[in-house]
């Protein structure tokens, strides 16, 4: 089959990328000229653990092929995934300027049936409105049917989410627009969920805001713990194992972060602003969120005496999460602000997303290793779970440190451990 995606972000080049190495002749439509030219020599602009050379490999079998232009794309293809940002607006709306310029684009060049189906996450009603523009613009003699097939990829296991998903959700208005997204997805296992198209678009936004909640309370339980000598770890664990919870997203640690949870949780808010429904439970998601990534702050000011001002503290791990370059969102980003304001000196490093990190956050001292970071500092705070750092020497970490201590913000160490070692050890919920 062939089909295309407008858009080469997280989403789009990674489903795009296994479609083609499932097959299919897969086209791929960007607006900048120099990253269409960078992917069809197989020069990816993200990181993502195994992506690089499924994109050459299929590029070199021209079963996937990156273009500026839409007639040509357009026109050979029977499925078109609008698979572009929708960043938040300053109310926590999904900005949905971009979905709405390319669907304009792409009603321009329908020249017979095409499906015309939403991966981007958009609040329920965005593909009538699609759909509403597409009637306008296209030519008269064109059809097209809409669909909602939102995407759950989790980033640095994205490849594997694509092609082994717990559900492939599919939601449409014809039976015809239905068997052809069933077709596509044929060699791709995991449960099919057929639907209406606003029952899919609600499911994406549902799915983040409960994961995100789970991480909510997690971090909830565990700022209780501590309050009452709890071990919030041991808490959660017991939590977990009841088959009705289960443990996935039940670590507490630093906040969540990244390109889906802050923005879907502030976009159901909004959404049900919208429909005079007051969302009060993931108001508190978010609040205990913040609580969660300003905590790591309220930590390090106490170990250290409640004086940041000259301190040198070493910061290891910067994305939102390990196997990632992705800094949208990350709790990194505040965490070090603050410390920056309390007058802390900063000195940090992630393994992959350093040259990210550079664009937005300044006034701070990039290292090449771990060592480096810690060498001299006052404090070593673990923002990321990247295994190297699970691997350090501690031995040489102590001894090279001006004070031995240790804020594991993503709970890595063994407590004990690392006491024996002879730091002062602090994690989350410990």
């Amino acid at each position: 089959m062939t089909i295309t995606f407008v858009g080469h972000g997280y989403v789009g080049l990674v489903t795009a990328a296994i479609f083609a190495d499932l097959g299919n002749k897969v086209w791929v439509i960007g607006h900048t000229q120099e990253k269409i030219e960078n992917l069809n020599k197989g020069i990816i602009p993200i990181y993502e653990p195994g992506l690089e050379e499924i994109v050459k490999r299929n590029v070199k079998a021209g079963r996937l092929k990156f273009t500026l232009e839409y007639k040509d794309a357009i026109k050979e293809s029977k499925i078109i995934f609008i698979a572009v940002g929708t960043p938040p607006k300053g109310n926590g709306e999904a900005d949905l300027s971009v979905v709405f310029d390319v669907a304009e684009k792409i009603g321009k060049n329908l020249d017979s049936y095409a499906v015309v189906a939403t991966k981007s996450t958009v609040p329920v009603g965005t593909n009538q409105k699609v759909k509403k523009i597409m009637e306008d613009v296209k030519p008269i003699y064109a059809t097209f049917d809409i669909a909602s097939v939102p995407e759950f990829l989790r980033e640095g296991q994205a490849i594997s989410d694509t092609l082994h998903p717990d559900r492939i959700v599919i939601g449409s208005e014809s039976q015809k627009a239905q068997d052809l997204m069933v077709e596509l997805h044929k060699p791709i296992d995991g449960s099919l969920i057929l639907t209406n198209v606003e029952t899919a678009e609600m499911i994406k936004y549902a799915a983040n805001a409960f994961l995100a909640t789970k991480i909510s309370f997690a971090n909830a339980i565990a700022q209780l713990s501590e309050h009452v000598s709890a071990d919030g770890i041991k808490v959660l664990e017991a939590v977990g194992l009841d088959k009705r919870v289960g443990s996935y997203f039940l670590a507490p640690g630093a906040g969540y972060g990244g390109s889906c949870f802050p923005k879907d949780v502030k976009a159901l808010i909004a959404i049900s602003g919208n429909y005079n429904y007051d969302f009060g439970l993931l108001k508190e998601v978010e609040k205990v969120n913040h609580q969660a990534i300003l905590g790591i702050v309220n930590k390090a000011k106490k170990l250290l005496n409640g004086n940041l001002k000259n301190k040198k503290i070493g910061v290891l791990g910067l994305s939102f999460k390990p196997d990632t370059d992705d800094m949208r969102d990350a709790p990194s980003v505040t965490i070090i602000n603050h410390l920056l304001k309390e007058g802390a000196v900063i000195y940090a490093y992630d393994p992959i997303a350093m040259k990210n990190a550079k664009r937005i956050i300044s006034g701070i001292t990039y290292c090449n290793d771990s060592y480096s970071a810690a060498e001299n500092s006052d404090i070593l705070i673990i923002l990321t779970e990247w295994n190297e750092f699970r691997q350090l020497d501690l031995e040489k970490i102590k001894g090279i440190m001006r004070q031995a201590i240790i804020l594991d913000g993503r709970n890595i160490y063994e407590p004990q451990k690392v006491k024996d070692i002879g730091f002062v050890y602090q994690g989350v919920g410990r």
